[in-house]
């Protein structure tokens, strides 16, 4: 892709003129009103798909059907081109995982199945190339009593940001050896496998921009060079303090649907008797594209002025 590429500035400028041109200000400009989960309206479609297509990210507010059905994860999800699910072992046995507080069992070590904040990251980081997690969908059933609320952030426009204050930052992430995932024991799936790769790539199987991070330090290995330094605590200012940011606090019946974008959590209390519930589901696949054949509009012409 030769906007990403750090010799092709021409072909760089023009990819962000059109990815900054008419793009979501704030996140009321994200969210699609959907009547029927199982069976989205052309136009309810099109909304979904142009988000995604401009901000890798939409929210849907579906207001009938049985939204505590995990069938609604797969029936939104199929209709958008997601098919193939990434089976976590911390997942169901149907690969969509339950993101609730858990007291006991494995799952229960890990931060999502807790009520403590999660710090920023792409899901799936530490997966191999071949299991590569290209979107979620999160449905929320419940809502917690307080707090739970999501700040989301399009890794193009970290990208973006980050090129535009150094062009060296984005040689430095796209190093191969940037960031290491040491072998997680307790993870039945790879107790023996480390991954190590660069926090940004072109996905060559669909031609965009993929992002692999997470902030957390303990047990990650970052590439020790000055250069790698420099971009990590770059990339770590733009997470906090910038105008991108979409906050949202996902209420019963909504759901998140993205091209695994950026994300975090703060923390939440539970109501006494019907905690927080969310299902997530993982994909291979990227949302599909828009459809011009469908009448939808222009990528640049999805949010208003």
């Amino acid at each position: 892709m030769q906007q990403f590429s750090l010799e092709n500035q021409s072909a760089y400028h023009q990819w962000r003129t059109r990815k900054l041109r008419n793009y979501p200000t704030c996140t009321e400009q994200l969210i699609v009103d959907i009547r029927n989960p199982y069976q989205l309206t052309q136009e309810e479609k099109n909304s979904l798909l142009q988000l995604c297509e401009k901000a890798n990210l939409a929210i849907y507010r579906a207001r009938h059907g049985d939204l505590q059905d995990k069938n609604v994860v797969t029936a939104i999800a199929r209709q958008l081109g997601l098919i193939h699910m990434d089976a976590n072992f911390c997942a169901d046995r149907d690969r969509i995982s339950s993101i609730q507080v858990l007291r006991e069992g494995s799952a229960s070590s890990y931060i999502p199945y807790t009520n403590r904040p999660l710090n920023w990251h792409t899901d799936g980081y530490y997966n191999r190339d071949a299991q590569r997690i290209r979107a979620f969908l999160m449905h929320c059933v419940r809502p917690a009593e307080s707090g739970g609320e999501n700040t989301y952030l399009d890794p193009e426009i970290l990208y973006i940001l980050l090129r535009d204050q150094n062009p060296g930052h984005i040689e430095a992430l796209m190093d191969p050896e940037a960031m290491t995932i040491p072998p997680n024991p307790e993870n039945s799936e790879r107790p023996d496998l480390e991954t190590t790769g660069p926090v940004f790539a072109i996905d060559r199987s669909t031609q965009t921009l993929y992002m692999r991070y997470t902030a957390r330090s303990r047990n990650i290995q970052w590439k020790d060079s000055p250069a790698c330094t420099r971009a990590r605590s770059a990339l770590q200012e733009l997470l906090n303090d910038n105008t991108y940011r979409f906050r949202h606090c996902l209420q019963s019946g909504e759901g998140v649907i993205c091209n695994n974008v950026l994300h975090n959590r703060t923390m939440f209390a539970d109501k006494p008797r019907s905690g927080r519930l969310l299902y997530r589901a993982r994909f291979y696949e990227r949302v599909s594209s828009p459809d011009p054949a469908n009448g939808m509009a222009h990528t640049d012409d999805v949010v208003a002025e």
